[in-house]
């Protein structure tokens, strides 16, 4: 009976990530695949910027944050999961890169001014800090050189700093789409609450719940990577 009541729990355990890890694929990849696609296949920046939204939404959107999370990548081994989660992050990287010369080029070629606004700022100072986070992850979690104890002194500011750079995303996530809304929607306005302004809210809506699963499930103790036994010596 606690055998069963065991494993009812576990495939429990197994169907939230599942749904979580398919949200963020449906809802996040596959518009930004479409995207990337359609950026590489045109030479031309200064018409890229309806693609920044995307690329950034995809920034957000790479669950890399909860690759160990996952309990079907427990069996894996520890490298392995580095290294799946160290590519995943610079694929995002490069995506938000592409998405920040998308907009600036385009601000260029219309002499639109550049880092005026709270969200520019802030998206600027997320890619950023994601990048000196990339790098430090690198060096001391995945590089053989780093000492096991600066690794375990670390740790707690990697994850701390992985989620803070995530609400941060979001965030600016946010205030992206409610800028382009009050640029875009002059009649109707957007304080009349056209269809586009109620679809664009209801995006936002959708982001701040996907923040929220993926910060509650990183922060959830039985979801954590069990540590690896280490194999036992025999004695003489």
């Amino acid at each position: 009976m606690r055998q069963s009541n065991s494993s009812l729990r576990l495939k429990k355990s197994y169907f939230f990530p599942l749904f979580l890890l398919a949200f963020s694929l449906l809802w996040f990849h596959l518009p930004t695949a479409f995207c990337l696609c359609q950026f590489l296949c045109l030479s031309d920046l200064t018409q890229q910027k309806p693609k920044h939204p995307l690329k950034s939404s995809d920034f957000a959107g790479l669950t890399t944050i909860i690759v160990y999370r996952l309990p079907w990548t427990w069996k894996c081994s520890k490298l392995l999961m580095k290294f799946i989660h160290a590519g995943l992050n610079t694929i995002a990287m490069i995506l938000a890169i592409v998405s920040m010369v998308a907009v600036f080029e385009y601000h260029n070629a219309r002499n639109i001014p550049n880092m005026y606004s709270l969200h520019s700022w802030i998206g600027l100072t997320a890619v950023i800090f994601y990048s000196l986070q990339l790098l430090l992850g690198f060096a001391v979690f995945l590089l053989p050189f780093a000492a096991v104890p600066l690794r375990a002194a670390l740790m707690p500011i990697h994850i701390y700093s992985g989620l803070l750079i995530f609400a941060t995303v979001i965030a600016s996530a946010l205030m992206g789409i409610t800028e382009k809304l009050i640029f875009s929607l002059k009649n109707p306005a957007y304080s009349t609450s056209p269809p586009e302004a109620i679809f664009v809210n209801c995006l936002g809506l959708l982001i701040v719940i996907f923040g929220a699963l993926v910060l509650w499930m990183a922060s959830r103790p039985h979801w954590k990577r069990p540590p690896e036994e280490l194999p036992k010596v025999p004695r003489d």
